[in-house]
This record gives C-alpha cells, structure tokens and sequence, in this order.
C-alpha cells in the first residue's frame, strides 16, 4: 500500500531545500504522519496503542497522503514516565515491520539505540531521536555503521522535568548552539552530513512565548544547514492561544489540527524540510496551498546524499 500521489512542485524559498538519500523528494516540503504505539500519549490517550490498531492508523496515514509514518512506542509529554526497552521494542518493531512491508516509508522514534536497530533491521529508513543522542551514547556510533538519516532534536532532558529547564537567554540563539554541539558530534562519530536532519523541539524545555519565537525564525535553525523537522501538532501552546474566553478551557489536542494547519504554512512558508503531525490531510492541503502561494519565486532544490 503506497501513498497517494502529489504533483511535484517546487516549494516557496527559504531554508535551503536538501534531501537525506533514500526518503521522498516530492519537491514540497513533507508531511509526516504520527503513529503512538503508546497507553499515554497526550494527544491520543492510547487510540493506537494496540499493535493491530497502531497498523491500520499508519496504513490510513498512508492512505490520506503521508509521505512519512513514524512510529513510536515512548510518550515523551511533559511528566511521562520511560517504559523499560523490552517494552518498547515490542510495542514498535512489529508495527515498523508491517508498515515498511506494506511500502510505507517509516521512521522510528525512539532515543534507544537497541529500538533503533531493531526498527532499521524490520525496515525502518530514517531515526527520529528527540534527544538528539544525549539519552544513549549508542545512538550515534550506531547511526554513523548504519548510514540512514537522523533526526537530531533540541532536548535538555526527559518528560518527567525537562519543563524545569525552559530558561533561555535568546531561546532561539540558545537553541542553535545547542543544536550545533549535537550536529558537531553526530559528524565526529562519523555520521554524513547529508545524513542530518535538524528539530527545534518545540514544547521540549519550552514555553508557549519560547514557541512562537522559534517559528518565527527558522530561518535562523535552518542556518546550521540541516534539513528541518517540525513538530507542533497538537501541542499545548496551539491549545492554550486557543482557550475559550467564556469559560476558560483549553482547547483540547484532537480539536487543535485547524491550528495546525495554519502553523503548517507559516513554517512551510519558510521552506522546511519535513512537518511532523497527527492529521495527515489538513496538513497536507495547507503544504499545497503554500506551495501554489509561493510557485513563482521557487528555487531548486538541493540533494544532500548520506
């Protein structure tokens, strides 16, 4: 089971366009689809924690257009507790292994190097570690032997009290130094350039104010060089800007994708790389939007091989 084709289309200028060897270059930035294989995600509460369930959610991500599906078994929301490796493991590697089989491209996230190997050998093409291979010292010496993409996050820390950690001077600046150490050291062990993707972490160790801020200048991330990944979908900043003023609610995660979307284009707008999100359509219809807004003035793009 394949996803639908798109037309290929040049994207809108910003952050140089590159492409780590083996995943789609559909000419646009991507789309790629959640799949929690986990009881506590914050945005699903274990919709797909059955492995079946987890399946037939990334085979419907496919389905709807995902260029990506990516797969993980850890809950990484503010206060979450690690399950052991075995755990993990078994939560992961059968969806990974269905999924590839099924022609899907499929990332792991995990910040395990044993999950991540076991994912790579089931058919996984791409490592997304939010801890940017601080959590494992294994990852990057396993990532540099298996030459496949990376995806390197900003991360002080696990769920359970990276939110004590949100203390920036400049968030941006200080989030692209930090970047930049990780990036230096996935090259010292020997990881190729054209291998690396870069994350701001958005709500990891950061505030609402800390998230706006990055989005507004990616471009700045963009500079280290990197392909960039972002990840706001869902996320409680979108819910709390949109709190009902009557009541005082927060907008819950699964009533947050016209949000978004919206988020999508501003990023898309500024030629990122990859969008990561729990609803593959809206999505996908505002890359296309940004897309057919910015078509006259697009640049080509550039391949960077692992």
């Amino acid at each position: 089971m394949t996803a639908t084709a798109h037309a290929v289309v040049p994207a809108r200028p910003g952050i140089p366009e590159r492409h780590p060897d083996g995943l789609p270059r559909p000419g646009r930035t991507l789309v790629m689809g959640v799949v929690n294989v986990t009881p506590d995600s914050f945005s699903d509460g274990g919709l797909s924690f059955a492995p079946q369930t987890a399946l037939a959610h990334g085979l419907a991500l496919l389905e709807q257009g995902a260029d990506i599906v990516d797969v993980g078994g850890e809950s990484t929301r503010p206060g979450a507790v690690r399950p052991p490796v075995e755990e993990e493991l078994r939560r992961v590697v059968p969806v990974v292994r269905e999924l590839a089989a099924a022609g899907g491209t499929v990332s792991v996230d995990t910040m395990r190097a044993e999950v991540a190997a076991r994912a790579l050998d089931a058919g996984a093409r791409l490592v997304n570690d939010v801890s940017g291979g601080l959590a494992d010292p294994g990852m990057l010496p396993l990532m540099a032997r298996s030459g496949m993409p990376y995806a390197v996050m900003h991360w002080r820390g696990h769920a359970a009290g990276m939110q004590a950690n949100a203390v920036y001077g400049d968030v941006v600046t200080d989030v692209v130094d930090e970047l930049r150490l990780r990036v230096e050291a996935a090259l010292q062990a020997g990881i190729g350039p054209g291998c690396l993707i870069v994350d701001p972490g958005l709500g990891f160790a950061k505030t609402p104010e800390h998230n706006w801020e990055l989005l507004g200048r990616l471009g700045e991330v963009g500079a280290l060089g990197c392909p960039l990944l972002v990840g706001a979908s869902r996320k409680s900043f979108l819910g709390r800007l949109l709190t009902d003023p009557a009541t005082g609610q927060v907008r819950p995660p699964r009533s947050r994708d016209a949000a978004t979307a919206a988020v999508s284009v501003l990023a898309a707008a500024q030629g990122v790389w990859c969008l990561r999100v729990h609803d593959v359509a809206s999505t996908l219809d505002a890359v296309r939007v940004t897309v057919r807004w910015g078509v006259e003035a697009a640049a080509p793009a550039q391949a960077l091989l692992c």
